[in-house]
C-alpha cells in the first residue's frame, strides 16, 4: 500500500491512542467516586440518616462506567469471539471475512449512535428524583460510547485493508497489542 494510507493509518491509531489515554482515568475516577459513594451510604446508613442522593449516584456511575468500560474492553479486542472457524480459513477468505464482521459492527454502532442520540432526548424533559439532574446526561453515554467504539472498529477495517491477510488474525480476536501505557 502507499505510504499516504499508512501513515492515514497511524495518525488513526495515535487518535486511538489519546481516546485511550482519555478514558482510562475517566473509568478509574468513575470506579473510585462509587466505591466512595458506596461507602459514604453504607456509613450513613449504619451510623447516621441515610443520604437520599447516593443510590442514584451510585447507580449513574455505574452506567457511565459500564459504557465507558466498553468502549476500553472493544478497543483491545476483549469482547467475546468466536473465531476458531475464520483463523482455520487461508489469509485472503480470512481477511475478508474479518472485514465483513467490521463492517457489522461499524453499522451496529452507527444504528446505536443514532438511537442512542434519540432515546436522549426523548427522555430530556425528565429528571432524576433526588438531584433533578437532567437524564440526558445519564443517557448520553450510549451515543458517545457508541461513537467511539464505532472510531474503534473504522480504525480497525482500515487497518485490517491497509495491512492485508497477515495481520487479519490479531484484529478483534483478543490478541491485539494493548495500548501503550
Amino acid at each position: 500500500m502507499p505510504n499516504r494510507f499508512r501513515s492515514l493509518l497511524s495518525l488513526l491509531q495515535r487518535i486511538e491512542h489519546v481516546l485511550d489515554a482519555v478514558i482510562q482515568p475517566v473509568v478509574f475516577a468513575g470506579m473510585a467516586a462509587l466505591i466512595g459513594v458506596i461507602t459514604l451510604q453504607i456509613v450513613s446508613r449504619v451510623f447516621f440518616s441515610a443520604v437520599g442522593w447516593t443510590e442514584e449516584v451510585a447507580r449513574f456511575l455505574l452506567v457511565w462506567i459500564t459504557f465507558l468500560g466498553a468502549t476500553l474492553a472493544f478497543q483491545r479486542g476483549r469482547h467475546i469471539a468466536v473465531t476458531f472457524v475464520v483463523d482455520a480459513l487461508p489469509g485472503r477468505l480470512q481477511q475478508l471475512l474479518r472485514v465483513a464482521a467490521v463492517l457489522v459492527v461499524l453499522g451496529f454502532m452507527i444504528a446505536l449512535v443514532v438511537i442512542g442520540h434519540r432515546y436522549m432526548q426523548a427522555q430530556s424533559f425528565q429528571k432524576s428524583a433526588s438531584l433533578r439532574l437532567s437524564m440526558t446526561y445519564v443517557y448520553a453515554i450510549i451515543p458517545i460510547s457508541a461513537a467511539i467504539m464505532a472510531w474503534y472498529a473504522l480504525v480497525d477495517l482500515i487497518e485490517l485493508i491497509v495491512k492485508g491477510p497477515d495481520t487479519a488474525a490479531a484484529i478483534g480476536s483478543g490478541t491485539a497489542e494493548e495500548p501503550p501505557p
